[in-house]
């Protein structure tokens, strides 16, 4: 496997890539849930992991403050304080026995940033650092992002309201109990706004395998897709005795499920032939226990659908292709399909200055990187989506993510940390408005 080159580059040193490799081995050692790594959102070791980097940030003079939603934030003050900041992020929280690097890894690179600025000297603009909490879906049912929305305001009732997945406490209740000043998040009251920004540049893994069949260290992303997911859909049939009722007569409830399946399918096939950027699941299929029969013709199943794609008409257009292949399916097969309400995330579009400035960085540093867009959802998505001029570098990483398996080699980190490093300081000398 091609290896990045860092010892090329001058920011990230030896000293910094140390720094790098104890934090996560800290961070590895403090989450360790006897399988993976576990972070709950606005959980116990989330907090242990963010009061970690504030630690690490204060032995190297770097400012710190918790804002009202418990985000950390850190900071590396500008000669002008008016300037919009440029700054830089991740989540600390993990999925349910995770990895150590999805989250952490932006958090780490970012600091590592922050410090090999400051030994550069003061920049015109102010350079951040925010450690963000809850990016994962994984612990409040579907819902994400709630640190980086809370920054600007978004949480709805319904996400407060999301209840964890041990079915003892709500995502409200949890955040109350971390300190989160509950009155301001309620009131949709924003703790930052976009013209704060002067551009948001967030390093994470790739949670998928083209870097490593690419055989490059480092991606400069485009654009994140959006998702709409139907996390249960229900098809209800008919249920019957296998031998007795011909084909003919059968209300299947598996079988409808399979055909408007495959027919999803195919609409995606052809889309993706007409050029179309778009990704479709399904998964989580269940029927009843209760109910289980060689001998019975199943009269109920459930399934999750998730698609994603970058471009919302193309969500919207394959929303309506699900619903009115569901209508055409239960007409012919005697069923009804139920999709239940939908939850979604917007597609987010990076600033096209910024990804060039991301290029000339990685070229300047003389490392391998791929033009690439990301499939997974990341914090990066909120910011870009309130006007925050954004892109997101991505690190190798074998074995995909959201598994303790995750394998992040650390010189194809110092490489991305690199680039972050670089592009940081060279966004901080940019004139107003040069990433919109």
């Amino acid at each position: 496997m091609l290896k990045a080159s860092p010892e090329e580059s001058d920011l990230v040193g030896p000293d910094l890539r140390a720094l790098s490799r104890e934090l996560m081995d800290s961070l590895r050692e403090m989450s360790f849930d006897g399988v993976g790594i576990s972070r709950e959102t606005y959980g116990a070791k989330e907090t242990e992991a963010l009061e970690l980097i504030e630690a690490t940030a204060h032995r190297y003079g770097l400012e710190t403050a918790w804002d009202r939603a418990r985000n950390l934030r850190i900071w590396l003050p500008g000669k002008d304080a008016s300037l919009p900041v440029v700054a830089t992020g991740s989540h600390m929280d993990s999925v349910p026995q995770g990895g150590n690097y999805d989250g952490a890894a932006g958090v780490i690179a970012g600091l590592a940033a922050l410090i090999a600025a400051k030994e550069r000297g003061q920049p015109d603009r102010t350079l951040e650092l925010y450690a963000l909490r809850g990016e994962e879906s994984a612990w409040f049912g579907g819902p994400c992002y709630f640190g980086s929305r809370a920054i600007f305001g978004l949480l709805e009732e319904a996400d407060l309201a999301s209840m964890h997945r041990d079915g003892k406490v709500t995502l409200a209740q949890q955040m109350a109990a971390c300190g989160v000043d509950m009155d301001l998040v309620e009131r949709q009251e924003p703790i930052r706004r976009p013209e704060d920004f002067h551009a948001w540049v967030e390093l994470h893994i790739e949670q998928g395998p083209v870097l490593v069949a690419k055989e490059s260290p480092v991606g400069i992303v485009t654009g994140i897709r959006g998702n709409i997911r139907h996390r249960r859909v229900i098809c209800r049939g008919q249920p019957a005795h296998s031998g007795a009722v011909p084909r003919w007569l059968r209300h299947d409830a598996v079988l409808a499920m399979s055909e408007l399946l495959m027919r999803l399918d195919e609409h995606w096939r052809i889309l993706l032939a007409w050029g179309e950027d778009l990704v479709f699941t399904t998964g989580i299929v269940e029927t009843d226990p209760r109910e289980h029969a060689v001998s019975r013709v199943p009269g109920y199943v459930s399934f999750a659908v998730e698609f994603r794609s970058q471009d919302a008409k193309t969500l919207e257009n394959f929303s309506r292709i699900l619903e009115t292949e569901c209508e055409k399916i239960g007409g012919e097969r005697g069923v009804t399909f139920e999709l239940g309400g939908a939850v979604s995330s917007q597609p987010a579009r990076m600033s096209q200055p910024l990804v060039a400035l991301a290029e000339a960085q990685a070229k300047a540093a003389g490392i391998g990187y791929e033009v690439m867009p990301s499939g997974a959802g990341h914090d990066t998505a909120v910011f870009a989506n309130k006007g925050v001029p954004s892109t997101m570098i991505f690190v190798r990483n074998e074995h995909g993510s959201h598994n303790p398996d995750e394998h992040m080699e650390m010189d194809d980190f110092y490489a991305g940390a690199e680039v972050l490093a670089r592009v940081m300081i060279a966004a901080a000398d940019a004139e107003e408005d040069s990433f919109k």
